[in-house]
């Protein structure tokens, strides 16, 4: 029996923050692949290793967690005033389907420095040395990013003394704004209010923040749901019945926020929203068994992605604690200790991290002007990635 052979796909495999992806650009795809449907999810699903029921995907680019089995496809603009178009696919690990509901945070890092080598950025925007601003168009969320890259003698500076926690090595900051970052259409905070009162079957009525900021996130307090807020990753993802749990809380807020009719539709939505909790400052060790003390931060944030409790914090969610954390009354603002803020540092299972963002109320209804963090991002690998011709 004859099997068709491989082909070979343009392909460069990039961290950005504390996560890793596998980044395309769109003119460089299969025709086929170069349009959304499921010729484009297939291929994506294939170059990842997904769907796998072992939970490796062993056979593929994706490393097992929903930090890892991500892909990218970037395109220059056709915006006004923007360079690239960015467009984060969240490929499933066990199912087989590709979430194209949000943005990744921490990839929007390395979409300046893509964008760059692959010339999609026009040159006279480009200086031989000093910082490259990168204008990004978020297609899934329609918003605005501006990547600060650093540049050294013409090529993109990857290798530097940022440290962030989550990330073993140093490397160059990237800075990243995220404008306007209330996610997609409609208010900030869906239900019209700063705490709601989120019935769960099964867990109880719990105090709830639900805001469209980064990316749309429930938080809950962690005391409410018997936790500290200082839990690392074994704590929650080697209990099935705390998973149960969030994801009940992540269903029935989704339906609260009005991106899903019935909790039914969760399970083919994993990307959003995401759900967190949240509790004032303590002391904790840290996955790499650094210390913190509670002196160190204003809160402490535990936020789970695809149906794990994250190793460290998505960009986006990070986005969403620095603009309710800017919010007088919000769950985050009332753990980190109330009042006015522009900036906060939270606690996180690999150390911690900050954010700032600007907030205003205006006729009754908050809107944020935008978000700012420091990454970091460095190519991987480049070449090409090789998948089945009849995958797709």
């Amino acid at each position: 029996m004859a099997h068709v052979p491989q082909i070979r796909i343009p392909a460069t495999y990039i961290r950005g923050g504390t996560s890793k992806g596998v980044f395309f650009s769109l003119e460089e795809l299969p025709e086929v692949a170069q349009v959304p449907g499921p010729a484009r999810d297939a291929l994506l699903q294939r170059v990842i290793g997904s769907p796998d029921p072992y939970g490796k995907q062993t056979d593929g680019m994706g490393g097992a967690t929903s930090s890892t089995s991500k892909t990218v496809i970037l395109a220059k603009s056709n915006q006004p005033n923007h360079d690239v178009d960015y467009l984060f696919g969240q490929v499933a690990i066990d199912k087989p389907f590709v979430d194209w509901s949000g943005n990744c945070g921490n990839l929007s890092a390395a979409v300046g420095a893509f964008a760059i080598s692959k010339g999609l950025v026009d040159a006279s925007r480009v200086p031989e040395n000093g910082v490259a601003v990168v204008r990004i168009w978020q297609a899934n969320i329609q918003k605005t990013i501006i990547a600060h890259v650093p540049m050294t003698a013409g090529e993109v500076q990857e290798t530097g003394d940022f440290e962030l926690d989550g990330v073993t090595f140093p490397a160059a900051e990237v800075q990243v704004e995220f404008m306007s970052p209330a996610d997609g259409e409609g208010a900030m905070f869906p239900t019209g209010n700063l705490v709601d009162e989120l019935v769960v079957p099964g867990v109880g009525n719990l105090s709830a923040t639900m805001i469209n900021a980064g990316i749309p996130t429930i938080f809950v307090n962690a005391e409410e749901i018997g936790y500290t807020g200082s839990e690392l990753q074994d704590d929650i993802n080697n209990d099935e019945a705390a998973l149960a749990k969030f994801e009940a809380i992540r269903a029935h807020g989704a339906v609260r926020m009005g991106l899903i009719s019935d909790i039914s539709e969760a399970a083919g939505r994993q990307h959003t929203p995401k759900v967190a909790f949240v509790a004032p400052p303590s002391d904790y060790v840290s996955s790499s068994g650094k210390s913190i003390t509670a002196g160190e931060i204003d809160l402490q944030v535990r936020a789970l992605s695809m149906g794990k409790l994250h190793h460290a914090m998505m960009g986006t969610a990070a986005v969403a604690i620095g603009t309710a954390a800017a919010i007088p009354g919000t769950l985050v603002n009332l753990a980190a200790g109330g009042g006015e803020r522009s900036a906060v540092r939270f606690g996180h299972p690999s150390g911690t991290l900050r954010v700032g963002a600007e907030a205003a109320c205006e006729n009754g209804e908050w809107t944020a002007t935008k978000a700012v963090m420091s990454r970091s991002a460095r190519l991987l690998m480049e070449g090409w990635v090789r998948v089945p011709g009849d995958c797709f």
